[in-house]
Formats: C-alpha cells, structure tokens, sequence
C-alpha cells in the first residue's frame, strides 16, 4: 500500500486528557492506514489532572517540533491535542492560542480560525480578543479576507459551488440601523464584494440575525457561516456537535487541525475522556492532506 503522507500528532498538556485520547483514537481502527501517524511529544513524568510548569513546557516543546517538521515539509500534517493556554503563556508561550502560533512560525499573515462539525462550518473574522474590541476590529477587508479562505477551503473540500452566510454583528442584525450600523455600514457592502468576487463559486448571503443563522445553516441551506467574533462561531458549533468539532487553522502552508475541546484536567486519568474530536481532528487532516494532494 502506498503511504499518502505522514501525519504529526501533539499530545497537548500531557497532564490533560490529550495522551489518552491520541492513543483511543489511533487505536480505534478508524483511522486511514494509507498515512502515517507520528506522536510529537511524551506524557513521561506527567500525573493526569495535576499541570505544572513542566507540563506546559512539554506541550509548548511539542509545538515547536511539530511548526519545524511542517514547515521543513517532514510532516504533511499536524494534528494538535489541547494545551492550556494560560498555562502556557506562563512558560513563555507568546500567543494567544495554538492559531497565532503556527500562523508566525509559517510567515503567514492571511490566516484564520475555521470549525466544523456535523452540518456546520463557521469561520471566525475575529478569534481571540475582548468583546469590547470586536466592533472596531470588524472591517470590510477582514470580511472579505476570512470569507475568501472559507470560500476557498469549502470549494476544495466540497469540490462544488457553495453556499456562504454571513452573521451579522448586532441583535437582529442591527435592526435596520436601531441597533447599529454596522451591517449596513461595513459588513453588507462587504457581502456584496464577497458575492460578485466569487461569482458562480459561491454565494453569500446576509448580513443575517444571528439568532435565525445557525439553524437555517444546521438544517442544510447553508455549507457554511461566517461569523463576526469568537463565541458567535463556537457557541452553536459545539451545542450542535460537541464530540466531533475540529478546528482548522485556513491558509497555512501545511494542513493543521486539532479537536475542539480543551484540556479537560479535571477528567484526566479516569477513563472517560472521549476521543471522538480527535478522531475527527486526525481524519480530517488525512482528507486534506489527499485533496491538496491530488490538485
């Protein structure tokens, strides 16, 4: 059989749930035999549920193999098991999250976060940052530069024309201008460049409510949201398919993907951590990495 590619593996804070679910998951069977998986990493001197400062390390240390085998093209894909992120700004970790990391280490500038699980996909135009902050940080080029990687990631993964919503900001969609302006000002001029850019390859549609968006998207009518901040994106992807969520970091020379969850301390060591979103992380790698391949 020949081998597709070679996939990475960190195993996040190895005092969290991430050594036990990379091992349920490449034990399960259900993973692609055409690739190869290597653990970037060790869980050695760690206790499940009890994070040190040797632990972030740990995690952090991973991170760095896994952006230098990436980005020397050793490795076609990587797969990130959670760190705490708090934890690991403690040891020295100057991001925000795992995102901003391999974004930097890859000299990439056009990034973004992408999730999908079960019937929904959202791309977020603003991730880490204050609530306060989102308003001035929606503009019309981050619009159309995060709806251009959607765009581009739901082609290559549907191989068909695809339908694109884009969330408005306020409640109601700001209500014609009684709750903001800015869907009228800045995100539905930018829908309307998005929509005549992409053409026949994707539509986009909205700004619309928030409130009526993830419905219509988890019911079929939409391949994917673009959302205007963090848990605008999060909050329904993971009520929607909380055990399969993966995220996907989008413009990145290599594949990168890590299961939606964190590091679950708490639970740690007692068996009921479950591996399901690191199994979806891994095989959609996997189905990534072929796609990039075969073009």
């Amino acid at each position: 059989m020949d081998i597709l590619g070679t996939i990475g593996i960190t195993l996040g804070d190895p005092a969290g749930i991430g050594p036990e679910v990379v091992r349920a998951a490449l034990e399960s069977g259900r993973l692609d035999p055409r690739f190869q998986y290597r653990i970037l990493g060790s869980a050695d001197g760690a206790t499940p549920g009890q994070p040190t400062p040797e632990t972030a390390r740990a995690a952090v240390a991973a991170l760095e193999e896994a952006a230098r085998l990436a980005v020397a093209g050793e490795i076609d894909a990587v797969v990130t098991g959670p760190i705490h992120k708090a934890r690991s700004q403690a040891v020295g970790f100057a991001f925000p999250g795992q995102t901003e990391f391999f974004a930097a280490r890859a000299g990439v500038e056009n990034f973004a976060m992408l999730l999908t699980g079960g019937a929904l996909t959202v791309a977020l135009v603003t991730t880490h940052v204050a609530l306060a902050e989102v308003p001035r940080l929606v503009t019309a080029p981050e619009i159309e530069r995060v709806g251009g990687l959607l765009a581009d990631f739901l082609l290559t993964r549907l191989g068909k024309p695809v339908r694109i919503a884009v969330a408005g900001l306020n409640p109601h969609a700001g209500e014609s201008g009684a709750m903001g302006r800015e869907e009228i000002e800045v995100i539905a001029p930018a829908t309307a460049r998005l929509a005549q850019h992409w053409n026949k390859r994707a539509t986009f549609t909205g700004p619309i409510s928030p409130d009526t968006l993830f419905y219509r998207a988890a019911a079929g009518e939409f391949d994917g949201v673009l959302c205007m901040y963090h848990d605008q994106g999060l909050i329904p992807l993971k009520l929607h398919a909380f055990d399969q969520g993966v995220n996907v970091t989008l413009g990145l020379p290599f594949v990168r993907t890590s299961p939606d969850h964190g590091t679950a301390f708490e639970i740690a060591g007692r068996g009921i951590a479950r591996p399901d979103s690191t199994l979806a992380a891994i095989r959609l790698a996997a189905e990534l990495v072929e796609r990039k391949k075969s073009d």
